[in-house]
C-alpha cells in the first residue's frame, strides 16, 4: 500500500489544495500533517492573535477531514525532524507541501528535502498554492523580479491561471500514525477582544458574502474608513483557509470595476511575495537605502509608546491604532496613515512599526507586512519614496464625517463632523475629552525633519 504525507503550512484548507490532491492521486493513504513549529514560537512570530486564529483553522481542518473519513495529525517540535518521523511511521515514500517565499520557509524546504532524500524519500513542492501566480513565473528582462508594481500587474494579468480544485470526497489516513492534541483558542492568552474567527468554513462564508454584497462597490468604497467596505479576507488568505487563486477566479467571474479593483489588490499580495522570494533579507533590511539615520526606541521611546497606544494627538492615526489593538486588524488606509506618521512624521525606524504590527495583526504576513512598511517608509518599491501622508487632510478625505474616529476615540465623541480631525482647535471646549492629548509634533516640523534627513532641503 502506497502512502504519502501532506505537510500543511500556510494552506489550511481542503478546497483548491494541489498538494493534497496530488498526494491522493498517487497514494492509497495520505497523512495530513501540521507541525507546531518550535522555531516559529522561539522567534516571537507566533503572536497570540495568530495563534488563536491558527487554532480555529486547525480545528476546522480536522473537522473537514473527519467528514471525509480522515483526520489531521498534529505534531510539535522541529519541522524537519517531525516530518521525517511521521514519514517513517507511515512508511511514506513522498511528502507534499506548498511553496513559500520567506527566508525561513526557503531554508526549511531545503533542509527537509535533504533529510528526506537521505532516507530514500522524495519532497514534492507545489507552487501557486499560497499565491495566485508563482514567484518567478513573471519576470522582467535582465532582472530576477519586478521592482515596480504597475508593469508587474500588466504581466501578471496576462497569466493563464490554473482552475481551482474541488475539495476531496474522501481521505484515508493510516490508523497507526499518532497525533498530538489540537491547539485550542481558549488556551491562548492575550488576544484582542474582538479577534475574528478562523477556519475554512468561516473563510468561505465570508468570501461568499463579500462577493455577493461588497465586491461591486469596492472601487468606490475601499477607502471609506467608516464604512468598513474592504473584504476583511486577509486573515483567511494569510493562513490559506481561502485560496487566492479561487478568489481571483470568482471575482473575475463577477466582473465590473469593483472586481477589477479588488483583483488588483490581490496582485499586490503576489507582487510582495515575488520580491521577498528573491530578496528575503528585505524582511529586515532596507530594499532601497537612502542613508536614513532613523530615530530608535532609545531616542524616541515616549513618542513610540504614544503611537502604539493611539495617543499621538492625531485622531485618525489614534483611531487606527486602537482598532488594531481591539480587533487584531486595521483598515488598509489606516495602515498607510499610521505607518507614514511613525516613519516619516516621527522619523522612527520602520522596523519598530513593522514589529508592533506583527505583535497584533492576525493577518501579519512577512511579505506583505514588511514590504508595505518599507513602501510607506520610502525604503521599498514605492516610486515616490519621499511622499508623506498628512493625517489631517487624509482623515478629512477618507473619514469626512468623523464617524471612524468617533468609533475608536471616545474622548472626541462630542465633536460633530469633520472638525473631529483637528481637536486642538477646540481645546478647552467641553467637546474634547480632558484626557485626549495634544499633538506629539507639529506636522510642519515633522515634515521639515524628514526632508532634512533625506537631503531634500
Amino acid at each position: 500500500m502506497k502512502v504519502s504525507v501532506v505537510l500543511f503550512t500556510s494552506d489550511l484548507r481542503l478546497h483548491d489544495h494541489p498538494p493534497l490532491r496530488a498526494a491522493l492521486a498517487g497514494a492509497d493513504e495520505v497523512v495530513p500533517l501540521f507541525v507546531c513549529d518550535d522555531a516559529i514560537g522561539a522567534s516571537g512570530y507566533a503572536a497570540p492573535n495568530r495563534r488563536a486564529f491558527l487554532a480555529d483553522c486547525l480545528g476546522d481542518l480536522d473537522a473537514g477531514l473527519r467528514e471525509r473519513g480522515g483526520r489531521l495529525v498534529v505534531r510539535a517540535g522541529d519541522v524537519v525532524e517531525q516530518v521525517c518521523a511521521v514519514a517513517a511511521e507511515a512508511g511514506a515514500g513522498e511528502v507534499h507541501m506548498a511553496d513559500d517565499v520567506s527566508g525561513y520557509a526557503q531554508r526549511r524546504s531545503e533542509r527537509l528535502r535533504k533529510a528526506l532524500e537521505a532516507a530514500g524519500r522524495r519532497l514534492a513542492v507545489h507552487d501557486a498554492v499560497v499565491t495566485v501566480v508563482p514567484p518567478g513565473a513573471v519576470v522582467p528582462q535582465n532582472s530576477g523580479h519586478f521592482a515596480v508594481f504597475t508593469p508587474y500587474f500588466r504581466r501578471w494579468s496576462e497569466v493563464s491561471l490554473r482552475k481551482p480544485l474541488a475539495a476531496p470526497r474522501a481521505v484515508r489516513v493510516p490508523d497507526a500514525v499518532r497525533s498530538g492534541d489540537l491547539p485550542a483558542r481558549s488556551d491562548v492568552k492575550g488576544t484582542s477582544p474582538a479577534l475574528a474567527k478562523g477556519g475554512e468554513r468561516e473563510g468561505r462564508a465570508d468570501m461568499s458574502a463579500w462577493l455577493r454584497s461588497g465586491l461591486a462597490a469596492y472601487e468606490d468604497r475601499h477607502d471609506d474608513m467608516a464604512g468598513d467596505a474592504t473584504s476583511r479576507l486577509s486573515p483567511h488568505l494569510h493562513f490559506g483557509a481561502l485560496s487566492a487563486t479561487e478568489l481571483v477566479h470568482r471575482a473575475r467571474g463577477a466582473g465590473g470595476p469593483g472586481a477589477d479593483a479588488f483583483v488588483r489588490q490581490l496582485c499586490w499580495r503576489d507582487f510582495h511575495h515575488q520580491v521577498l522570494a528573491v530578496r528575503p533579507a528585505a524582511s529586515h533590511e532596507d530594499y532601497r537605502s537612502h542613508g536614513d539615520r532613523w530615530r530608535s526606541e532609545r531616542s524616541a521611546g515616549e513618542e513610540i509608546t504614544a503611537w502604539k497606544e493611539g495617543r499621538t494627538g492625531y485622531p485618525v492615526v489614534d483611531a487606527a491604532m486602537r482598532q488594531l489593538a481591539h480587533e487584531g486588524w486595521m483598515h488598509n488606509r489606516g495602515r498607510l496613515l499610521a505607518g507614514s506618521f511613525l516613519a516619516k512624521t516621527l522619523y522612527v525606524d520602520w522596523r519598530i512599526g513593522a514589529a508592533h504590527f506583527l505583535e497584533l495583526l492576525v493577518d501579519g504576513d512577512i511579505a506583505n507586512n514588511q514590504l508595505n512598511w518599507q513602501w510607506i517608509a520610502g525604503t521599498g518599491t514605492d516610486s515616490r519614496p519621499n511622499r508623506v501622508l498628512n493625517p489631517v487632510t487624509q482623515g478629512k478625505r477618507y473619514d469626512p464625517d468623523g464617524v471612524y474616529v468617533r468609533r475608536w476615540v471616545p474622548e472626541l465623541a462630542g465633536i460633530e463632523g469633520g472638525a473631529v480631525h483637528e481637536p486642538w482647535k477646540l481645546r478647552g471646549s467641553r467637546r474634547v475629552g480632558p484626557d485626549y492629548p495634544d499633538p506629539l509634533v507639529e506636522l510642519a516640523d515633522g515634515l521639515a525633519r524628514f526632508r532634512r534627513a533625506r537631503g531634500k532641503e
